[in-house]
């Protein structure tokens, strides 16, 4: 016997009268109560608005009479054997008065009749009323090793589709497929991995981004929630090498299970605009090989009460339900600043947020990135919700070199033909977002002249660039400032 099974014989037997399964497995719990069926020796019906209801234990013809929900609810309440009856899809029908009354009254015969209803669905709200008379199930996921299995069988099936040729793979790339379609149902993995093999008979590393895509898209999102599939890698990235060997020490406690390690819970990047913070953000996701998502807080606000929090608690929910992955909230403090005609939302969704930050379990790692720090409340940023806050400053001469070097070679330009060593002198006080700018905007003067970017053409942008750190000076050097002893640099 499964646990699944052993788990829902246990819950039947605690005479509860109405359990809810919210699911997309429709097929597996149908399974499972078939099987019950036999072990308690009682008759197990299923509802449908297509079909009506019908037993599942053993072949029936469909009772059409009973399609419409009130007919269907008037008969179960109308007999008098106990069974168990599986109402699927029913949570559009549970706004109407008349269906929650006659629910109501068959869950207050239950110690009497016997009827136990499951009500089956992806999504179930129970009304106020039926609460008390209800609990809800979860189906366990697979684990590794189920879904290991899960791609041998696909594997199998394809190899004896093309006569006996083996699929083409790699341990390491199995092992990050396997990772990332951890969280979903044993259906939603088995159609994943059918698809990447039976396209091409391979699972490379191309497909993670496939895998990625196909677990969002299974999420139900409220827009504040986003996946980024450009992510970079550290190499893109000009300096902050103490951020780097931070992420690098700490990748394996976050991935493996059984690290003997506690597994990091995430950083808060601070810093001067146009620094690097966002780009550290999805080099970190890129590093690990996780899909990152993207939380924004200008989405979540609603003008209804209670609205922004219950779009933040779906927000974090979807996060998790995508775990392993890093959750990248981009300017954090423009969230939780509550202003004079706030009504207490700030101050609400920060608790909402705190909250989760102590008390999650999945794989989640948090990458914050602010520019007042000011405005962030001592209890977001003590330790044990973050682990560190790394200061991102204005790169240094070395560092300014290395960012030249990236954007040129991104630009196909070779950095060999460029005085690299005296740019970075003239671009002493600007940021890696203006730095790129100038190359940039160095490309757009050569095509005007007709000719290839060279050296001169990145000096005269630069001559007529006011970096941030000159336009907003004294905002710098207080940021500066206050970071020189509460904060870990990033470089």
């Amino acid at each position: 016997m499964t646990n699944d099974q052993h788990d829902l014989e246990l819950l039947l037997q605690s005479r509860i009268p109405l359990i809810v399964i919210e699911t997309r497995d429709e097929k597996r719990v149908t399974r499972l109560f078939a099987k019950l069926a036999v072990r308690l020796a009682l008759p197990v019906m299923a509802w449908s608005a297509t079909t009506g209801m019908h037993r599942i234990d053993f072949e029936s013809t469909p009772q059409r009479h009973t399609i419409e929900p009130r007919q269907a609810l008037g008969q179960i309440r109308a007999t008098t054997n106990p069974s168990i009856y599986l109402l699927l899809d029913f949570h559009p029908y549970l706004d109407d008065p008349f269906n929650v009354r006659l629910l109501k009254e068959i869950a207050l015969e239950h110690h009497s009749v016997g009827h136990t209803l499951v009500l089956i669905s992806h999504e179930v709200d129970i009304p106020e009323e039926l609460q008390a008379f209800s609990a809800r199930f979860s189906l366990s996921l697979p684990d590794v090793p189920h879904i290991d299995r899960i791609i041998h069988e696909e594997a199998d099936h394809w190899s004896k589709a093309h006569m006996g040729r083996k699929v083409k793979t790699d341990r390491k790339t199995l092992d990050l497929i396997t990772r990332q379609l951890l969280g979903l149902t044993a259906t939603d993995a088995q159609r994943i991995i059918r698809t990447i093999i039976f396209d091409d008979g391979a699972i490379n590393h191309a497909d993670l981004d496939r895998v990625t895509r196909a677990r969002y898209q299974l999420l139900e999102t409220n827009g504040a929630l986003s996946i980024e599939f450009e992510t970079t890698d550290f190499g893109e990235v000009g300096g902050l090498r103490g951020l780097k060997r931070w992420i690098r020490l700490r990748r394996n406690a976050f991935l493996e299970t059984n690290s003997q390690l506690d597994a990091p819970k995430g950083i808060l990047l601070v810093g001067v605009q146009g620094g690097g913070k966002s780009l550290a953000a999805k080099a970190v996701a890129g590093m690990w090989r996780l899909p990152l998502l993207r939380l924004d807080f200008g989405t979540l606000y609603n003008k209804f009460f209670g609205e922004t929090e219950r779009n933040l608690r779906d927000a974090l929910k979807s996060a998790e339900a995508m775990a392993p992955c890093v959750l990248w909230i981009d300017e954090i403090e423009k969230a939780i600043a509550g202003g004079d005609y706030d009504s207490g939302t700030s101050l609400r969704i920060l608790g909402s947020l705190l909250t989760w930050m102590a008390e999650r379990k999945a794989a989640v790692f948090i990458v914050a990135t602010a520019n007042v720090i000011e405005q962030l409340p001592p209890e977001l940023i003590r330790k044990g919700r973050l682990d560190e806050i790394f200061f991102v400053d204005l790169p240094d001469a070395s560092t300014r070199a290395e960012i030249f070097t990236i954007h040129l070679r991104k630009r196909e330009l070779d950095p060999e033909a460029f005085d690299i060593a005296g740019l970075a002198q003239l671009t002493e006080g600007f940021s890696g977002a203006e730095i790129e700018q100038a190359v940039v905007a160095a490309a757009y003067l050569a095509r005007e002249d007709q000719v290839p970017v060279d050296t001169g053409h990145i000096r005269s942008e630069i001559g007529q660039t006011r970096p941030l750190s000159q336009v907003m000076a004294e905002k710098v050097a207080r940021l500066r400032a206050w970071a020189r002893d509460r904060t870990v640099s990033a470089n």
